[in-house]
């Protein structure tokens, strides 16, 4: 547009030039020519348009959006079009309370109340991208802003209607999925309504009252007490029924034992164990027998 404009002041210089009487009104004619030359570059400036990669172009005249939309690359249009660029790319969304880490700075989480009354704080990180096709939509109804109009306020509202169902313990610990999907069918739909796709929706992290974050430790250290309780005694009865077999078989060994063994038996046991003696080299004289029979003695020199 300001190419345009400089070929019309140079046309109206033109012009002026040659009304008046001046060294210059001779060189008239050939700004009249620059002035025309200038103002056909700045049209067809105007009709070819580059559309950054990732991006989508929507196409407005006089306020009238176009429904067709301009690709990345170059695109012929209309010299009096504003072209406006939204982007395709994944986008993300950070509501944290965390500073300097959401898309806002400061304390930007999200303060929800339970189904038990009790105040959770929630950082949330929110994946979408826009529709191609219905960018052209986005633009007219809702304007450039579509994150501030549109995703900001449904997450945050669909998280408060739908953490009210859910007990604050449930949402720190066992219903946390649970919670964490139906969250995203709930604003899935919402975005899809408005030419937006929700790709993946994150909670980051579930802040509970600390009043509550004491109970659920002590119940937590309470339960691990009991668990250590339990591995101690059921060691403490594998360690005796270790104890009551190894007595079992004990007494069964001495019960056989005392009821196969016979009097020539314990003699020569005794006699092949006085002659093992014997052959030691510390051993000078054996005596063998016992007073009732015949006694031999043995001389290991």
């Amino acid at each position: 547009m300001i190419i345009i404009i400089v070929g019309i002041v140079l046309l109206l210089t033109a012009y002026n030039l040659k009304k008046v009487n001046s060294p210059l009104s001779e060189r008239a004619g050939m700004i009249r020519v620059i002035g025309i030359v200038v103002i056909i570059f700045g049209i067809l400036s105007k009709c070819v348009v580059q559309v950054d990669a990732g991006k989508v172009g929507v196409q407005s005249i006089f306020g009238n959006v176009k429904k067709e939309t301009l690709n990345s690359g170059l695109n012929f249009v209309n010299p009096l079009a504003d072209i406006k660029e939204l982007d395709l790319k994944t986008q993300n969304y950070t509501m944290s309370g965390v500073h300097d880490e959401g898309s806002k700075a400061g304390d930007d989480a999200i303060k929800v109340l339970s189904a038990d009354g009790l105040e959770v704080t929630i950082d949330l990180t929110v994946l979408f991208r826009i529709v191609s096709a219905k960018a052209p939509d986005i633009y007219k109804q809702i304007g450039l802003n579509y994150v501030d109009v549109i995703v900001r306020p449904l997450s945050r509202t669909r998280i408060r209607d739908i953490s009210a169902n859910y007990d604050a313990i449930a949402l720190y610990s066992t219903k946390r999925d649970e919670f964490q999907t139906r969250i995203f069918n709930s604003i899935e739909k919402d975005f899809k309504d408005r030419g937006l796709v929700l790709e993946q929706l994150l909670v980051r992290n579930i802040a509970l009252p600390e009043s509550v974050k004491k109970t659920i430790e002590s119940k937590i250290n309470a339960e691990q007490d009991a668990q250590k309780m339990q591995f101690v005694l059921q060691k403490e009865k594998q360690e005796a029924e270790r104890k009551r077999v190894e007595a079992q078989g004990i007494a069964d060994y001495q019960r056989i034992i005392t009821s196969t063994l016979t009097d020539k038996q314990l003699q020569y046991e005794q006699i092949k164990a006085q002659k093992d003696l014997a052959a030691s080299p510390n051993t000078k004289i054996v005596i063998m027998g016992n007073s009732k029979g015949s006694q031999v003695l043995l001389n290991a020199n």
